[in-house]
C-alpha cells in the first residue's frame, strides 16, 4: 500500500523519469560519486543552477531598488535553463523511460505497465520541464500496487513508489521548490475554476 508518511509531501504532476536497474550485487554510489556520474548536460544545469542560487543569495541583500535588477537576472537565467532543457532533451538517456505522475523532496511515484521488486534500487535520471530540473538519483522501490483501467488510466497498470537512497542536497532542495512551485499552481488553478462557475 502506498502512504504520504515521508519527510517531505508530493505533488501530482506528469514528468518523465528514465530507470536503470541497479545490480544487486553492486554498491550504491556516495554522494561524492554520483556527482561524478553525472553526464555533461546534467552537470551543466547543476553548475548554472549553483551558481544562480549563489548569485541571487546575494542580491537579496540589496535594497528595493535593485528590485527590478534582480528580476531581470532572474528571466536571463530562466532563459539559460531553458535552452540547457532543450540540448538535454536532444541527448540519448541510459534507461526506460516511464511517467512520473508525483514528486517531492523524498521520493516520486511512475505508472507503468511493469511490477517492480520492493527493495530493487535504480539509477534514475527526472526532467520536470515545466520547473526547469533535470538530475540524477538513486532510488529504491518501496511498494507497488495495481492500477486498473479507468476512463482516466485506460489501461491496467502499476504505481510505483521510489524512494530517493542517493541524491545531493542542492537536487532534494530543487525538488522541494519545484513541489511548492506546482502546488501554488495548482491552488490558483482551482480558484480559478471556482471563480468561473
Amino acid at each position: 500500500m502506498i502512504t504520504d508518511s515521508s519527510p517531505y509531501f508530493s505533488v501530482k504532476h506528469d514528468f518523465k523519469v528514465y530507470l536503470t536497474a541497479w545490480p544487486d550485487n553492486a554498491p550504491i554510489p556516495t554522494e561524492g560519486e554520483l556527482t561524478l556520474m553525472l553526464p555533461l548536460g546534467l552537470q551543466l544545469i547543476s553548475d548554472v543552477k549553483s551558481l544562480e542560487a549563489d548569485c541571487l543569495l546575494q542580491l537579496r541583500h540589496l535594497d528595493d531598488e535593485a528590485k527590478t535588477v534582480v528580476e531581470y537576472l532572474k528571466l536571463q537565467s530562466k532563459k539559460v535553463d531553458l535552452v540547457l532543457q532543450h540540448v538535454l532533451e536532444r541527448e540519448a538517456h541510459d534507461g526506460e523511460l516511464h511517467q512520473g505522475k508525483f514528486f517531492g523532496g523524498s521520493g516520486i511515484r511512475i505508472i507503468g505497465a511493469t511490477q517492480f521488486d520492493v527493495g530493487k534500487q535504480f539509477k534514475l535520471t527526472l526532467h520536470i520541464k515545466e520547473e526547469l530540473v533535470a538530475l540524477l538519483c538513486f532510488a529504491q522501490v518501496t511498494a507497488t500496487q495495481v492500477i486498473e483501467a479507468t476512463d482516466v488510466e485506460p489501461q491496467t497498470g502499476y504505481l510505483t513508489e521510489l524512494e530517493f537512497s542517493v541524491i545531493t542536497d542542492t537536487d532534494v532542495e530543487q525538488l522541494v521548490k519545484a513541489s511548492l512551485s506546482v502546488q501554488q499552481r495548482q491552488l490558483k488553478q482551482r480558484k480559478l475554476a471556482k471563480k468561473a462557475t
